[in-house]
């Protein structure tokens, strides 16, 4: 604390100064692996909005319809527009280079009269059918003739249902299974925060951990299901003013899920040696956006 002051005009001021501006965003890492991680300081990081990945947490693999009459090269077509457009619902889908642990999906066409309906099987990776979703039905005779923006619109028209039959077999799985995240208590582990001037790396390190605490959510000194780690940058920009750019990335043994931001324009040299309060509405402030990102990723919050 800086001595001239007393804590509760200090306090004050730091929430006149740093939480007004304050800016939090989940940028929520999708698993579909389409592009790299959107860089938050630069543009406007407020465009990115909030998505989940849909399940199952594993590749999709789509089988070539061969026994759809479909002759060869349409059979490859369709699988490859039917895992384009499961992308665009962020499923990680792919149709070539299976592997083993992929999920599959197959299509089978059931003859109706003058039509025929789509019907596609979801296969988890031990071969197992799990769950069955219906397509829109097309005339026989369009079907027939197979032209490509027909096959197109078959695959385009079908990814929403498949998506969501996914989202249910994964949230079926998770209920059943006494070691999901979803049927016991979520452990996070937050480590020293980095790149922070004068006592911020421990004190937004304490104070992120109570703040966590105070939102109801474990922490625990060692690596558990998930980690938050804070990052802090601060760049000088003109008329004697810095910018801080915190960052705490929350990631698990897979890898990064999302972060949240924050970014504020302070006095030069301000918080050079002491954070004080700032620590504490910094991490009032991105504890609880954790929270609900934390809450998204282990099915506890509605998509």
């Amino acid at each position: 604390m800086f001595s001239c002051f007393s804590r509760s005009f200090w306090s004050a001021c730091c929430r006149v100064a740093f939480s007004s501006k304050l800016l939090a965003l989940l940028l929520v890492v999708l698993l579909a692996g389409c592009g790299s991680l959107p860089r938050p300081f630069e543009g406007n990081p407020g465009a990115t909005a909030r998505r989940l990945a849909q399940p199952p947490q594993t590749r999709l693999f789509v089988e070539r319809p061969d026994a759809a009459s479909l002759r060869g090269d349409r059979s490859e077509l369709f699988a490859t527009a039917l895992a384009d457009a499961l992308a665009s619902q962020d499923v990680p889908a792919i149709s070539i280079g299976v592997r083993p642990g992929d999920w599959h999906i197959a299509l089978q066409v059931k003859r109706q009269g003058p039509t025929v309906l789509p019907t596609f099987e979801v296969f988890n990776e031990k071969g197992e059918q799990t769950g069955i979703a219906q397509g829109q039905p097309v005339a026989t005779a369009v079907w027939n003739e197979a032209q490509v923006e027909t096959l197109r619109k078959v695959a385009t028209d079908a990814a929403p249902g498949i998506a969501s039959l996914l989202t249910r077999i994964e949230a079926a799985q998770r209920a059943a299974d006494p070691n999901s995240l979803v049927n016991r208590e979520t452990r996070l582990y937050v480590p020293r925060v980095t790149g922070a001037p004068g006592d911020g790396n421990d004190q937004l390190t304490r104070q992120m951990k109570a703040g966590l605490a105070a939102q109801s959510l474990r922490v625990d000194d060692v690596p558990g299901d998930f980690t938050v780690a804070g990052q802090v940058a601060m760049v000088k920009i003109p008329g004697g003013q810095e910018r801080v750019e915190i960052q705490w990335i929350i990631s698990d043994p897979r890898g990064e899920r999302g972060r949240i931001v924050q970014l504020n324009e302070i006095k030069a040299g301000l918080l050079d040696r002491n954070w004080g309060d700032v620590a504490v509405v910094v991490a009032e402030e991105a504890a609880a956006g954790v929270k609900d990102l934390v809450a998204r990723l282990v099915g506890g919050a509605s998509k």
